[in-house]
């Protein structure tokens, strides 16, 4: 299962403390976001922390890393925005597209 973050400095934080997380980053009103939300909990692993972040009141954040789509999935790597899976509009994600991103890191060492 993920964790949720509410604030800038908790994912900050968590970012300094692991070198490869899993962050959700969607809408709490957004049909795709929440159709999206089970299939992202289904893969969560507990070998690389997976996040879940929402729009509400980090407005500046996810302006910050270019999320214009709900949901988006990037895979942050030292802190840093590594690989990303942007929703499509008026399409969202699939779970294949998950499922390789995941697969992706994990067979480069990412």
């Amino acid at each position: 299962m993920s964790r949720v973050i509410q604030e800038r400095r908790e994912l900050t934080k968590l970012l300094e403390s692991y070198d490869g997380v899993f962050v959700l980053f969607y809408a709490s009103w957004c049909p795709f976001s929440l159709a999206f939300l089970p299939i992202y909990e289904k893969h969560a692993a507990a070998d690389k922390p997976f996040v879940r972040m929402t729009l509400e009141g980090n407005e500046d954040l996810f302006a910050e890393h270019g999320i214009d789509v709900y949901p988006t999935v990037i895979f942050f790597k030292s802190g840093k925005a590594h690989k990303r899976l942007d929703g499509k509009h008026l399409a969202g994600l699939r779970e294949k597209q998950l499922t390789e991103l995941i697969a992706d890191c994990v067979l480069t060492g990412d």
